[in-house]
């Protein structure tokens, strides 16, 4: 116990010299996160020029804000309550129609989006694919489908084909195969590859190898980010309406373009609920999903 106490001291020459070191490697170490501190906020003040961020005027106009969310309050008061409620959704039965319209909207796009990047993600994946051309031009067609915003797509589809859902469905399942199949494929590349070289030694066809190999060990991650996207597309599809792809997106922005402000709370109250209950949902069904898996 002694000698566990009692440790043997250093020379002065190397305690001074360890000494020396460590604050040498602390100052070092103090100098770095300051530069990168300075760093990011140089980066900051020069995004803040470039997109002409301006802290006064918003200071001297966030009333206007304020205000208007003021005006949007529901006009319920104590006395009629209920009567109150049911003036403020005059139109309900009309917008849980458009409300389902918009459902379906990001339903469908989901559908078609999931369906095309899950084809185009085993042909993405490095650990499938050998032809590197092949995996190229999948992954810089996924990269186009997900970096034009699906607002434009709308835009463009509506010029082609005239304003409705159509629209919206079409722009929702292109932005959502580029997303989905990115995803997808890197869950393809992080499988294990025991199987797959199981089968292709016992001279099973690429799509057999797929099939018995690959599926079941990313089914339940791909069905886990579809769901995540889904909730996505809900919110998406509730802004298509804004450029005539319908839905409730364009009577929410007549409401906003006309000042029917109590309209407007009524429809974003409804749109905010709506979203709310399918996070809810889609995360309890992706928990159950991911927890088979995750316990393996």
């Amino acid at each position: 116990m002694g000698n566990a106490r009692g440790l043997t001291p250093l020379p002065p020459e190397r305690a001074a010299a360890l000494s020396g070191l460590y604050a040498a490697a602390t100052a070092a170490a103090r100098r770095r996160t300051l530069a990168g501190f300075v760093i990011v906020a140089a980066l900051a003040v020069l995004a803040g020029l470039a997109a002409e961020v301006r802290p006064l005027v918003f200071a001297e106009n966030i009333g206007k804000f304020t205000a208007y969310i003021y005006e949007i309050l529901p006009p319920i008061g104590l006395d009629h309550p209920i009567a109150d409620v049911r003036a403020w959704y005059w139109g309900l039965p009309r917008w849980l129609a458009l409300l389902g319209e918009t459902l379906l909207m990001a339903y469908l796009g989901t559908l078609l989006g999931g369906l095309a990047g899950f084809a185009l993600s085993f042909v993405a994946a490095a650990n499938l694919v050998r032809s590197r051309w092949l995996r190229i031009g999948a992954k810089r067609l996924l990269e186009v489908c997900r970096t034009v915003p699906e607002v434009v797509f709308a835009l463009i589809f509506v010029i082609a084909f005239g304003l409705g859902p159509m629209v919206g469905v079409l722009a929702i399942a292109i932005h959502t195969t580029g997303a989905l199949g990115k995803l997808f494929s890197e869950v393809v590349e992080n499988i294990d590859m025991r199987p797959v070289e199981g089968l292709s030694a016992s001279w099973a066809t690429w799509v057999q190898t797929v099939r018995f190999a690959v599926l079941p060990q990313v089914l339940s991650n791909f069905a886990s980010y579809a769901l995540l996207r889904f909730e996505i597309n809900v919110r998406g599809a509730g802004v298509m309406g804004f450029v005539g792809a319908g839905g409730i997106g364009q009577e929410f922005l007549v409401a906003i373009r006309n000042f029917y402000y109590a309209d407007v709370s009524a429809i974003l109250v409804l749109i905010i609920l709506t979203v709310f209950c399918i996070d809810l949902a889609t995360e309890r069904l992706r928990h159950r999903l991911i927890g088979p898996e995750s316990n393996r």
